[in-house]
């Protein structure tokens, strides 16, 4: 069987164009592959995004919140939340005390630091909560000491089990909630 000329330039046109589309589809494979490991690096390395798991950060933070931290630590100041490992679990807590301050609660529920009043307006109701504690406190070099806004069922640095929380457990600063979008807001 013979083919003509213009069947030969035929196919090799529909060849070519099969190669390029080929090509194509091996770029854009090869960009969403690049683009989907500097987005696991960049997350894992310096912008954990985790979902909000409980009720101890109620009102500010709901169960199922979407929110985003940033890996530098050093910038954390009094009334932050932060994210940090506890057995194996992400938490996530208010900074109420920095390394070398006291911290101290009444049976009202209201925080002292260095025997001034902590004023909280992020929370909704105060509470001693569960403290097993000997008040005051004092935070150690390298820890913060931590508490839930949901004071009343809120596990965090009043109870023996959890104290001081040390800087090598925390998974940073949350400073961005990102879900649900009708509540995307810096922390």
């Amino acid at each position: 069987m013979r083919f003509s000329v213009k069947e030969y330039e035929k196919e090799l046109e529909r060849r070519k164009a099969n190669s390029a589309r080929r090509q194509l589809l091996v770029r854009i494979g090869v960009t969403l592959i690049v683009v989907a490991a500097v987005a696991v690096l960049v997350a894992t390395l310096w912008l954990p995004v985790m979902s909000v798991n409980g009720t101890s950060m109620e009102p500010v933070l709901q169960d199922g919140d979407i929110i985003v931290a940033v890996k530098d630590i050093s910038s954390v100041e009094r009334g932050d939340i932060i994210a940090f490992y506890y057995n194996d679990r992400v938490l996530l807590k208010r900074v109420i005390g920095l390394p070398g301050d006291t911290v101290d609660i009444d049976d009202d529920g209201n925080v002292y630091i260095n025997g001034a009043m902590l004023n909280e307006p992020y929370i909704s109701e105060k509470s001693k909560g569960i403290c097993d504690v000997s008040l005051p406190v004092e935070v150690t070099e390298n820890s913060f000491f931590v508490m839930g806004d949901n004071r009343d069922v809120s596990v965090d640095s009043r109870s023996q089990e959890l104290r001081n929380i040390y800087f090598e457990r925390v998974v940073g600063r949350i400073f961005l909630r990102i879900y649900p979008l009708s509540e995307i807001e810096g922390l």
